[in-house]
């Protein structure tokens, strides 16, 4: 009987400490307005090399009412430059509206940058976030605010370790999940704020690890094991550096 109860109480640890882990440690309410989904629909000619491709869907966040950020590769595949003004659409929860955009700035010097996109007309409801300074640490708390497929997700986690070779050296490798969904970080979340415990934006998500594999027919998305990362991030700090 001891050995039974004894199980049972470790199985509950283990429950309460994963649900712990993975509860966002700053109050959402704060981060509103603050993370939107960003889209930008091809015109007739771009279509025509990408006939099955409507448009290209990211993360962003403000820096200002006039200012978002997001991954590099999000405004490449939208086809902004630092000249011409081209339509985005932007979703904020259930609202939308489209406004001229274009680069202002890329920032960093990982394989992956930081895009600066620069609005025509600002954003009545941004709320721009801080920027933290300091690097993370090894197995502190995080949370991403982020649009997989457009649809808003707020995901815990954690931060690993950084990149030290190769394409990842630089960036912040994290440990992110939704209860037991590893693959919740999906198209559509490149861009997303990865925000520190006291609501300073730490780092941008930029890719995932993942594998696929043939069954029944199908391609099936594997992450990685638990304890190790799955989310390839770019730290912010660049962002603060002086122009």
């Amino acid at each position: 009987m001891h050995g039974r109860i004894g199980c049972r109480l470790f199985v509950l640890f283990v429950v309460l400490a994963s649900t712990r882990a993975n509860a966002a440690c700053v109050d959402p309410a704060q981060l509103a307005h603050s993370t939107v989904s960003i889209m930008r629909y091809l015109d007739d000619a771009e279509r025509e090399t990408r006939p099955n491709v409507m448009g290209v869907r990211g993360t962003g966040w403000f820096l200002s009412p006039t200012t978002i950020v997001t991954a590099e590769h999000v405004t490449a595949g939208m086809k902004l430059s630092t000249q011409d003004w081209k339509q985005l659409e932007i979703v904020d929860g259930d609202g939308s509206q489209f406004i001229a955009a274009r680069i202002q700035r890329l920032a960093g010097d990982q394989a992956e940058k930081l895009a600066v996109i620069e609005l025509q007309r600002a954003v009545s409801a941004a709320r721009s976030f801080a920027i933290r300074r300091e690097p993370l640490v090894p197995e502190e708390q995080v949370i991403t605010l982020a649009y997989p497929a457009g649809r808003f997700h707020l995901v815990g986690g954690r931060f690993v370790r950084f990149g030290d070779g190769g394409k990842l050296a630089g960036t912040a490798l994290l440990e992110m999940y939704e209860g037991e969904n590893r693959l919740v970080i999906d198209h559509g979340a490149s861009g997303a704020p990865v925000v520190d415990c006291d609501g300073r934006v730490a780092a941008v998500i930029s890719n995932v690890f993942t594998q696929s594999i043939e069954w029944a027919s199908r391609q099936i998305q594997i992450s990685t094991a638990w304890g190790m990362p799955n989310v390839v991030s770019v730290p912010v700090q660049a962002l603060a550096d002086p122009l």
